[in-house]
């Protein structure tokens, strides 16, 4: 068995970070695994690392691949009470876990807020590549304020249905479509236990609350000029519509842009060898 075969290895980093209020102790949950440049994949609000699973085959092949799960998500603990939950404090434990893993400027993939964190990780010459999947922050008021209302009804729909119902929900492809299709095109690709995981990610998020409160503070901080910038749109998207990738364009005009036909807001069960190729087209880029 190679190494970009061999199952990810699973851990938690507790590394020292630097807040406006001095400094903290944080803790990530990772999987890593696959040989090559690091490449870093970051998850959106609610999501999870596991998220990732339907590419990161694909990405081991030619990447060493870093998960990890944002702090309030997945198995990570709280955000430190030094930082919030806004671009500082997520820019702020990544470039700590990069630290603690021995890793500089790797390649950063995202999807959502996942994809705003990667492109803002590239605006402060932390990272070597971006590649951004339907990413958070360039929304006008309306449509800012529809994802809002989506994302808590999923969380209160995740909160309040009973366990039994979800898994037998998870179990058909009506149940999948009822439970995921704000994020997902295509439910009847997506596997029981995956669609369970989705929702039970959404019913324990500790930093779901923190991170919606602080949405105004999401936004990109310039242009990436100096980078490959890889912005690519599920055509779709209910959550945030492909339109959105104009005002992306207008911010960061060196992006290449990409139209996932058919695909929704979260995109990597939908067509996973798609998702796969792009974020290697983008990380090649960087040369």
């Amino acid at each position: 068995m190679t190494a970009a075969q061999q199952e990810p290895a699973a851990a938690t980093a507790t590394f020292t970070v630097h807040a406006p209020t001095g400094t903290a102790q944080a803790g990530l949950h990772y999987e890593r695994g696959g040989s090559g440049e690091p490449l870093v994949l970051v998850h959106g609000i609610g999501h999870r690392l596991g998220g990732w699973d339907p590419v990161v085959a694909g990405l081991r092949e030619r990447y060493d691949v870093i998960a990890v799960d944002l702090p309030g998500f997945g198995d990570s603990p709280r955000m430190p009470d030094a930082l919030y939950y806004d671009l500082d404090g997520f820019c702020a434990v990544l470039a700590g876990l990069f630290r603690e893993l021995g890793i500089e400027r790797p390649h950063v993939a995202g999807n959502s807020l996942g994809g705003l964190i990667a492109l803002e990780l590239g605006h402060r010459g932390l990272a070597r590549s971006c590649t951004a999947l339907s990413p958070a922050g360039f929304y006008g008021p309306v449509d800012k304020q529809r994802a809002v209302l989506a994302l808590h009804a999923m969380r209160l729909a995740a909160r309040t249905l009973p366990y039994p119902l979800i898994g037998a929900l998870s179990r058909s492809t009506a149940g999948r479509a009822l439970l995921t299709s704000t994020v997902y095109a295509r439910p009847a690709r997506i596997s029981p236990e995956y669609t369970a995981a989705d929702v039970l990610g959404y019913r324990h998020c500790s930093g779901f609350e923190a991170t919606v409160h602080h949405r105004d503070s999401l936004r990109l901080s310039g242009d990436i000029p100096d980078i490959p910038v890889t912005i690519a749109w599920g055509s779709k998207d209910r959550l945030l519509p492909i339109r959105q990738g104009a005002a992306a364009k207008r911010l960061v005009p060196g992006a290449h842009l990409v139209r996932l036909t058919g695909l929704g807001h979260t995109p990597m069960p939908d067509d996973p060898a798609l998702v796969a190729r792009v974020i290697l087209d983008g990380a090649a880029r960087a040369v």
